[in-house]
């Protein structure tokens, strides 16, 4: 017979605590500083004081103003939300004929969606924009500076990376629930749908959030695929932190402060999902 342990079993609980208390300072101090430096005003910031003299909670009013952050989050959510879901929606499609199907091709498939993650991502700029503008020449079809264009481009690295994901995870569901369904005269498509889709709901889950955070923590191609209309929250702060550089009176206040609203939808996502996110990631994992 096979002990099982569980994991409040091996360590006591002094020093589990002592453990999450460390940790939980090492993650918290950065956030900490950073909101002690949006509530503090700037000539106190450039002069070096760690403690304000008083709370200038204003530069959370200035700085929708200052850097049109309300366009920026709006651009930041339909871009990386419009990706990740399409994202999802094909990679379920794929990982399932993967997983139920063998045809030639098969293996070399699966592996070109790890070798994909291997490829820096700044080796693909150039040959992404250059394509973008030949399609624009042929079919006369803007893409530069469009939604569409950086939703194409986020689709490039959230599609293998989830596709690979939902491949771990189908493979674990079992085949048995699929034939007595299609047995009762469900076909592939309605057993998709119907069966495999609500038992891999959590592995659903976990690609979608990290095929949103592949948009939604891009700067790179954001800056130069979209126009001033369509850049996301990071290309604005990028240009906004630019800006104070050689100014008279950096705004460290209010760019601290666009910081912490930009990194809100994050942590809300994390939070709403963090059932699905702890089961999806464990589920997969494990042959059963």
């Amino acid at each position: 017979m096979k002990h099982q342990y569980k994991t409040q079993e091996i360590l006591p609980p002094w020093v589990r605590v002592l453990l999450i208390i460390v940790l939980a300072t090492f993650v918290l101090i950065p956030v900490v500083y950073i909101f002690m430096l949006s509530v503090t005003p700037d000539i106190e910031i450039n002069n070096g004081q760690l403690l304000p003299s008083h709370w200038a909670f204003d530069n959370y009013a200035q700085m929708w103003s200052t850097i049109n952050l309300a366009q920026g989050l709006f651009n930041s959510v339909l871009i990386s939300l419009t990706a990740s879901t399409i994202a999802v929606f094909l990679a379920v499609g794929a990982a399932y004929v993967i997983t139920r199907f063998h045809f030639r091709g098969r293996i070399v498939y699966l592996y070109s969606l790890v070798g994909l993650q291997a490829i820096p991502s700044v080796m693909l700029l150039l040959p992404l924009f250059v394509l973008f503008i030949s399609i624009q020449s042929i079919i006369h079809v803007m893409l530069v500076g469009t939604y569409t264009g950086v939703i194409i481009t986020y689709l490039t690295f959230s599609l293998p990376f989830a596709t690979w994901l939902l491949v771990s995870y189908l493979a674990n569901i079992p085949l048995d629930i699929e034939e007595a369904a299609m047995i009762d005269g469900a076909t592939r498509l309605q057993t998709l749908w119907r069966i495999v889709v609500p038992l891999a709901l959590p592995g659903l889950v976990v690609a979608l959030v990290f095929s949103f955070l592949t948009g939604w923590n891009d700067v790179l191609f954001a800056s130069v695929l979209t126009s001033p209309e369509t850049q996301t929250v990071g290309v604005q702060l990028q240009a906004f932190s630019a800006a104070q550089e050689g100014g008279a009176l950096p705004l460290y206040g209010q760019l601290m402060s666009a910081a912490l609203i930009s990194g809100l939808p994050v942590v809300i996502l994390y939070m709403v999902f963090q059932k699905y996110l702890i089961g999806g990631l464990t589920a997969g994992s494990v042959k059963g």
